[in-house]
């Protein structure tokens, strides 16, 4: 991993928003279902908001300085990866938190659910 992304990753931490401290004060510490999520995880080249490497789920808080057409190639870059990127309005992540967390949760379970084979398949 290029130290350029480590480097920016670790600066991140330091600079928190509002609402990405409420949703990390929820996805902490497997606070989600006992989910493992980490806060501004590079995925070089980008830095990611939240990862969570058993679901491959990317979550993103977005404000007002966010363009659309940057968060897009951002997006197909990402997900190129194999993630699933979600993204959020602090404003949302604020006013409805809730709601916010039953998405992520949701999406983590629906990405961790692996199909049982039949004995005849596995063979």
């Amino acid at each position: 991993m290029p130290s350029i992304t480590k480097a920016r990753a670790k600066g991140l931490r330091k600079q928190i928003t509002d609402a990405e401290a409420r949703l990390w004060l929820h996805l902490r510490a497997g606070r989600l279902n006992g989910l493992k999520f980490r806060r501004q995880h590079p995925i070089p080249p980008y830095v990611v908001d939240f990862y969570c490497g058993v679901a491959k789920l990317v979550v993103e808080v977005d404000g007002s300085q966010h363009s659309h057409r940057a968060d897009a190639v951002r997006t197909w870059a990402l997900e190129r990866t194999g993630v699933k990127l979600l993204r959020f309005w602090d404003n949302e992540v604020l006013r409805e938190t809730e709601a916010v967390l039953v998405v992520i949760l949701n999406t983590a379970r629906d990405r961790t659910l692996t199909p049982t084979l039949s004995r005849r398949e596995r063979v």
